[in-house]
């Protein structure tokens, strides 16, 4: 598509009205049948496809032009690519532990663990789980194939919490003893909190955009998208690997999983790792009557991401209880390579390990080794 073209789209974006939040997902936009575009994105594609290098300065139009390509076209040109930068059989193994449940103050709509939507989810908020109980949830994961353990709380931001700080690191410092990488979503956290992560031996910081900056509002409304930016921006300054995705599913369109695509592209390091959630509606919050996104919007999502951030890991999140095996294959094929998998994410179910393992077995894959890739920042 050229530019007229998708100023066009745009436009038609911003002026429509916006999707009932129980309605099913949005229809993709289709492209004008005008040659002169689908050449001018054709070649897009083409340059994208022979980088040997990630580049940073993608724009919203060429990043439109590649989502926008006929699927399976998109799906090879994407695997082309993820074997260039990945071994294409190897897939890492994330274990996600809540440590914290419920009693968040935050509206984020599709998320249980609000206190503003807890009496109509009957999530019970419980204090911080203990070290110990903590890192015998890691050393079980361990023993099941898990090479990084995730650990999150349900809270806005560090702020006041010195003496949960000062366990987290504990735990961290543990999971690393045992030779797993380690990851923590802890909603916001300043430089100085960043820092002391860091030197507890943190491998990365999970802080999800979510959505488009444009759409975000529609879903979130106590946090902004700079506050989630300075996030990350502190956790890159720390010498952190940042880990930040998105929610496919929240009534968003495909210009919203484009803009969350391009902000994630043109951060000043590309993440690490890049999740690609599908929203699991749960019931008792706002949009817990929405329908399950379509397959489709996952696997355009994913091919893209592995086209435009070519050295990130692109990880199967929320939601992969719900599909098939050969849609989990397509998805690995068309650049995702890290899964979670253990017996259960936040608050909604999981693949289990046994179950997960022979998968690996009927595809030929493998599960990838610490540190093999992204464990450490560069200098």
């Amino acid at each position: 598509m050229d530019r007229k073209s998708l100023t066009s789209l745009s436009r038609t974006h911003s002026t429509a009205a916006a999707p009932s939040p129980t309605g099913p997902d949005p229809s993709p936009t289709t492209e004008p049948n005008n040659p002169e575009p689908r050449k001018w994105a054709a070649n897009i594609l083409r340059n994208a496809i022979n980088a040997t290098t990630p580049r940073t300065n993608w724009t919203r139009e060429e990043i439109t032009a590649i989502y926008h390509h006929p699927l399976l076209e998109l799906s090879h040109q994407a695997a082309t690519l993820h074997r260039r930068f990945h071994a294409p059989s190897t897939i890492q193994l994330c274990t996600l532990m809540n440590i914290k449940t419920g009693g968040c103050t935050e509206d984020c709509s599709y998320c249980a663990q609000s206190t503003r939507y807890q009496s109509g989810t009957g999530v019970v908020p419980k204090r911080v789980e203990s070290v110990d109980s903590v890192l015998a949830a890691a050393r079980v994961a361990k023993a099941n194939g898990s090479t990084r353990f995730c650990m999150g709380a349900a809270w806005r931001d560090m702020r006041g919490r010195k003496n949960s700080l000062k366990n987290i690191k504990a735990m961290v410092s543990g999971v690393r003893e045992m030779g797993m990488e380690v990851c923590v979503t802890l909603g916001m956290v300043d430089a100085q909190q960043a820092a002391e992560l860091r030197e507890a031996g943190l491998t990365a910081y999970n802080h999800n955009l979510d959505t488009s900056r444009e759409f975000y509002p529609s879903v979130i409304s106590t946090r902004t998208y700079d506050e989630r930016l300075a996030t990350l921006e502190n956790v890159r300054r720390a010498g952190i690997n940042v880990c930040s995705g998105g929610i496919l599913g929240l009534g968003e369109r495909d210009e919203d999983r484009i803009g969350l695509l391009h902000t994630a592209a043109t951060l000043p390091r590309h993440p690490e790792s890049f999740p690609v959630n599908a929203l699991v509606p749960i019931r008792g919050t706002p949009l817990g009557g929405r329908e399950r996104v379509e397959f489709r919007s996952i696997l355009r999502t994913i091919a893209t991401a592995r086209v435009v951030m070519p050295e990130t890991i692109v990880r199967i999140a929320a939601g992969r209880k719900t599909m098939s095996e050969e849609q989990q294959a397509l998805c690995f094929m068309a650049g995702a390579n890290a899964i979670f998998t253990g017996e259960r994410m936040l608050t909604t179910e999981c693949n289990g390990w046994e179950e997960d393992k022979e998968m690996f077995g009927r595809w030929g894959l493998e599960p990838m080794k610490s540190f093999a890739r992204g464990g450490e920042q560069e200098e």
